[in-house]
């Protein structure tokens, strides 16, 4: 693990990879959490978390569904939904440089209490509809992004 000083420096310089989940109940409904932690501090977000250096995507996968959802990969049906880029104005520490993201999105169907999941990354947990997150202003840009068609386009990666 890199000091706070250290990793303040790489996210100055470079983008960092992550894996952004869309959690899907089985009606459809979104899950989002209320972020804690810059960026997007206190909006409605998707689960997810960044991939550390020497940590292959399939291991970060596992990683981030036990540390963010407290379940295993081998209990859930996944797609790739495909690779984004989130650009924010401020970082991890707060003001002062902006973060660049390059995000592995992944769809997951997956059955949740809300009351069960962890809290150290979000505040509070809620089911949305697509409808929903679409127009609740406190939702994040980027994960509306996920269910925008002419967004898709705009800001996924393509080959």
């Amino acid at each position: 693990m890199l000091s706070v000083d250290s990793f303040r420096e790489v996210v100055k310089s470079t983008p960092l990879i992550s894996v952004d989940l869309v959690v899907k109940d089985s009606i459809g409904r979104i899950l989002l959490g209320k972020r804690v932690n810059p960026p997007a501090q206190g909006f409605w977000f998707v689960p997810g978390g960044r991939i550390f250096k020497g940590e292959e995507v399939n291991h970060a996968f596992s990683r981030i569904l036990g540390s963010e959802l407290d379940v295993s990969s081998s209990e859930i049906k996944t797609a790739f939904l495909g690779v984004y880029q989130h650009f924010y104005d401020d970082n991890f520490a707060g003001t002062g440089f902006s973060t660049h993201y390059v995000v592995l999105c992944y769809e997951v169907h997956l059955e949740c209490l809300l009351n069960k999941l962890p809290l150290d990354q979000h505040s509070e947990y809620r089911w949305f509809t697509k409808l929903e997150l679409l127009n609740d202003m406190e939702v994040h840009s980027h994960s509306k992004w996920y269910f925008q068609e002419n967004k898709q386009a705009d800001n996924i990666i393509l080959s």
